[in-house]
């Protein structure tokens, strides 16, 4: 025991030196790196302990800097001088503003694990220096502007478990080094230009989870290595030139959730080992030329959520196994050669979402009970061999949103009952088929269809006049059938083209180049009637004038007497009087600020449009300067004039209670001033403005760098204080990124809380369009409920996330006619995107990490925004959710 104490002691003896050199060496080192960047947010000076300083943490006897994060400061400079750093482990540089090449000298730092240099704009070729860096586990150098080859001289680093280095310029192969990389879990190198074909030894002695390759100019087959250990959990090739077949050997990773190799020249079947994924979530292989039968083994996947086999050359039948895929929401089997019937069997996926089987030979009938499938959404029958009628019970498809039947051989009549489908939205395509009788005046009721086509059929009779109620019609096409009579005076059938009724022998009117022949006569009758008019009308307006003639020479008379004897009075008035409002009631709610604010100078703040900030549904907010030199912000309401009349005392109560709420994440009001019949709230000034600027104005700006933490931690804040209004209920009345306000350190601030306490709808102090909400944040059932709820206030949060992680406003023409963001992000499986795909690129391709929470918070936002109120979740759960996401 005496020998170990003096060890320690001899040891200490001699490194006391070796420290002290260490903590001079490396504390310069940094001084030196601050100069060099102008500059580091949270770093201080000689006087501070360096190892204190903002993303520095040092290890052994406090002295050795280990750990180097300088992630999303927005710096720019060089940083060669980090290579001193010798003793570091781990280094983050990523989302900044680094360019030029990496610095070769980083190939010294000999103990480092951890390098992420993501998301700058580093250029060059990937420095063959850092093989050197023998230790490293982890090397993150994506989304920069990299060129060149994967260098050859990696091939020593075999420690290495994440390789990641996507979206680059690089070209070349892929090395066949890697596959000899036995601890590598995550290959990413998608989005660049990389040739050749995938190594074949890749993934047969390492323990691969995540390859994802997609969008390069890949070629030959996908190798069955990649399969070899069973460890792969998501596999992504798409958009590539790849060939041959998938392996077999795809079935020994049972843990494989997600299969993306569409767009490629995959050849053979899909082998029947595919059954043995099971957990399989999502299988995309479209536009490959695979064939064969749909093998029925998918059933085996019992999570499957979608599978899509569009644009191949499947044969066969659908696999009537597919109908237990319970979990299934998207089965997309278009552009294949698919006979038979419609299996009824798929009638069993109860949560089927969208079921395209358009562009086959199916000749069977429509099933009746299409519609015992509840959540379909989307019914795609068009360009098939499809027989018989369409059933009436179609219109029990209540949430349908498009239908397309057209190109078949559909024969009876349109029935009514598709005038129950109140949601549908996108289209009812009816047209190529063999549909007779009239148009069902019924359809009249489809105010949110865009795009109606029932051409080439034998449908007679008028056009009903009941088709004005399609109110959001943009594109109408009723050519080559056996309509007649006028065509109803509504704009979208006059702007459409003729060749939009062209073909209907009977049909008169506009857009048409000949007019209905009853419209003649009539037209000689009312010139007779006006010839008359104009004769008597004529005789009235003389009269009219001369008497209007005498009343004007009197009241002329009149006013220029009153005017001179008031003249000498006005200008006394006038200058005696005070163009400052009285005020009627105001107070500071907080002690201390009393002093500082001067209401005078509030009121007069707002006077000047060159203080507006912003405006909302319910008011306008100016910013103001106060003599001392406090800046407020101040709200001036809109439509509150009954309210101030009748409900004063009331409407103060409520302001003094609102200010004494206690959560960090609402604003609260601080005072309030009342004149006339204006209210001005008065708040704290917070200078980063508004979410809704954050995301659609300072993300556009050149010097923006992504910063999803950040936006996942404001939404996170959001919620809590939504939750918290809730919870001492209150519910809030117009939630929208533009109410979301930031302060210094972009702490989110949820704003307009008084409006729920102010505003009382039944005393007509506003309309309900203005109760509900900011257009495109408003529940879709506050159409007809009329009332502001806890879910909807769910719904609205769920349209401020999808902005959060999409930075898309929430109405866009970009979206289509009638789509707003909340339907453009339900749809995207319809348009053949990927989750990944809708969410904003910036965020999504840095990291692995960062796309994969943002795909959990895309389920939460798709939560909040379902639309059954009672299935979106409550508050509090949305902050658990989220709060889980940033924790893991």
């Amino acid at each position: 025991m005496a020998f170990l104490y003096l060890s320690f002691f001899v040891v200490g003896i001699l490194s006391g030196p070796v420290l002290v050199d260490a903590q001079l060496h490396d504390e310069a080192t940094l001084l030196a790196i601050k100069k060099e960047l102008g500059g580091v947010p949270g770093w201080g000076d000689n006087s501070t302990d360096y190892c204190n300083w903002e993303g520095i943490h040092c290890g052994f006897s406090h002295s050795f800097v280990e750990r180097l994060d300088l992630s999303r400061r927005m710096l720019r400079g060089n940083v060669t001088l980090i290579s001193n750093l010798k003793a570091l482990e781990h280094l983050d540089l990523s989302y900044n503003n680094f360019n030029g090449p990496i610095p070769s000298a980083f190939g010294n730092l000999s103990q480092l694990q951890y390098l992420d240099l993501s998301l700058n704009k580093f250029e060059g070729s990937i420095p063959l220096e850092l093989a050197g860096l023998r230790n490293l586990r982890s090397l993150n150098l994506s989304n920069n502007l990299l060129v060149g080859e994967i260098p050859q001289e990696f091939k020593v680093l075999e420690n290495l478990q994440e390789i990641q280095i996507s979206s680059n310029r690089l070209s070349g192969s892929i090395p066949h080094w890697v596959g000899h990389l036995t601890n590598l879990r995550i290959f990413t190198a998608y989005e660049n230009q990389l040739g050749g074909e995938i190594p074949d030894n890749l993934g047969s002695l390492s323990e691969l989870k995540l390859l994802n390759l997609h969008s390069n100019r890949l070629d030959g087959p996908i190798p069955k290595s990649i399969f070899g250990m069973g460890k792969l959990e998501v596999l992504v090739l798409t958009q590539n030139g790849l060939t041959g077949d998938l392996p077999e050997a795809i079935g020994k990773c049972i843990g494989l959730s997600s299969i993306r190799i569409g767009n490629n020249k995959l050849v053979g079947v899909i082998p029947s080992t595919i059954g043995n994924v099971s957990s399989l979530t999502y299988f995309e292989a479209d536009n490959n030329n695979l064939s064969g039968e749909i093998v029925s083994e998918f059933a085996q996947c019992t999570n499957l959520t979608l599978l899509n086999l569009a644009y191949n050359g499947f044969t066969g039948i659908i696999p009537p196994e597919i109908g237990q895929l319970t979990n299934l929401q998207e089965l997309i089997l278009s552009g294949n050669s698919l006979l038979g019937n419609i299996p009824t069997s798929i009638l069993g996926c109860k949560n089927l979402n969208k079921l395209d089987l358009s562009n086959n030979r199916f000749n069977g009938t429509i099933p009746n009970d299409i519609c015992n499938m509840t959540r379909l959404q989307y019914l795609l029958l068009g360009q098939n061999s499809i027989q018989g009628e369409i059933p009436p019970e179609i219109g029990d498809c209540v949430k349908l949103l498009e239908l397309q039947l057209c190109s078949n051989y559909i024969t009876g009549s349109i029935p009514p009952e598709i005038g129950r489908i109140r949601y549908l939205q996108i289209a009812l395509n009816l047209s190529f088929n063999h549909l007779h009788g009239q148009l069902p005046p019924e359809l009249g009721k489809l105010d949110k269809l865009v795009s109606l086509d029932v051409s080439s059929n034998q449908i007679s009779g008028d056009i009903p006049p009941e088709f004005k109620g399609l109110l959001s019609l943009i594109e109408v096409n009723f050519s080559n059938n056996l309509l007649a009579g006028p065509i109803p005076t509504f704009v979208p059938f006059q702007k459409s083209t003729n060749s939009s009724f062209q073909g209907n022998k009977g049909l008169c009117g506009e857009p048409l180049n000949f007019l209905c022949a009853n419209s003649i006569g009539s037209d000689q009758a009312n010139y007779h009637h006006r010839v008359s008019y104009r004769i008597i009308l004529a005789v009235i307006g003389s009269g009219l004038a001369v008497f209007v003639s005498v009343i004007m020479v009197v009241l002329l008379f009149m006013m220029r007497e009153r005017q001179e004897k008031a003249s000498k009075s006005v200008d006394i008035v006038d200058e005696a009087t005070d163009n400052q409002p009285t005020i009627i009631a105001a107070n500071v709610f907080v002690e201390n600020l009393r002093q500082a604010i001067d209401l005078d100078a509030v009121i007069k703040a707002t006077s000047k449009d060159s203080n507006k900030i912003n405006s909302g549904t319910f008011s306008t907010i100016y910013k103001a300067v106060m003599p001392s030199g406090l800046v407020l912000s101040v709200k001036r309401l809109k439509s509150m004039d009954r309210t101030i009349i009748h409900h004063q005392n009331k409407m103060i109560r409520e302001l003094e209670r609102l200010s004494k709420l206690n959560h960090d994440n609402l604003v609260r009001p601080i005072g309030f001033v009342i004149y006339e019949d204006v209210a001005l709230l008065l708040h704290q000034y917070l200078p980063n403005g508004t979410l809704a600027e954050l995301l659609h104005e300072s993300s556009k700006q050149s010097e923006y760098q992504p910063d999803w933490p950040r936006r996942l931690s404001i939404a996170i804040g959001v919620a809590e204080g939504l939750a918290f209004l809730h919870h001492v209920a209150i519910i809030h009345l117009d939630i929208s990124s533009g109410n979301v306000l930031l302060d210094a350190d972009f702490k989110p601030l949820l704003g307009e809380i008084e409006i729920s306490k102010l505003l009382d709808p039944s005393k007509g102090t506003a309309s309900i369009s203005a109760v509900a909400g900011s257009f495109g944040y408003i529940p879709p059932e506050y159409a007809y409920t009329m009332q502001v709820t806890a879910p909807g206030n769910a719904y609205s949060y769920g349209v401020v996330l999808l902005e959060i992680l999409t930075t898309r406003i929430p109405v866009d023409d970009d979206f289509g006619e009638g789509v707003d963001l909340v339907k453009w992000v339900h749809g995207a499986p319809v348009r053949g995107e990927t989750p990944e795909q809708i969410l904003d690129a910036k965020l999504s391709t840095v990291s692995f990490g960062w796309r994969r929470e943002m795909l959990a918070a895309l389920k939460v936002a798709l939560l909040c925004t379902d639309s059954t109120p009672a299935k979106r979740p409550k508050m509090k759960k949305v902050v658990e959710m989220l709060q889980e996401i940033r924790q893991n």
